[in-house]
């Protein structure tokens, strides 16, 4: 069983699993966001909040969360996407900004 640290959870965690602390708290991840699965606050999204920072987390798959996993593959592949293209973005208006600052510097 692998533990991890809310960050680290959060970097792990894949569409259509849970994650849950010793104390049984657990959250699910969905196409839509982080959710609270089970008790008071089943269904609610997640808000990252002081406590959570000093909680441990492992995390599985079951009936529910394999349910809320269809399709994982093509929204993963889209979250790439988008984070590539917003990579590239940025480099591309770094090296924009990068040299307009050089001319302005009378450096090129």
């Amino acid at each position: 069983m692998n533990w991890y640290t809310t960050g680290q959870m959060l970097h792990a965690i894949r569409i259509g699993q849970k994650a849950s602390t010793p104390d049984g708290r657990t959250v699910l991840r969905t196409a839509r966001g982080l959710f609270w699965s089970g008790g008071r606050a089943d269904g609610t999204v997640v808000e990252l909040k002081d406590y959570l920072f000093t909680e441990i987390w492992n995390l599985y798959e079951d009936a529910e969360s394999l349910e809320a996993g269809a399709g994982r593959e093509a929204q993963e592949r889209r979250e790439r996407e988008m984070l590539e293209n917003q990579y590239e973005e940025v480099r591309r208006l770094g090296s924009i900004s990068g040299k307009a600052n050089a001319e302005q510097e009378g450096q090129l």
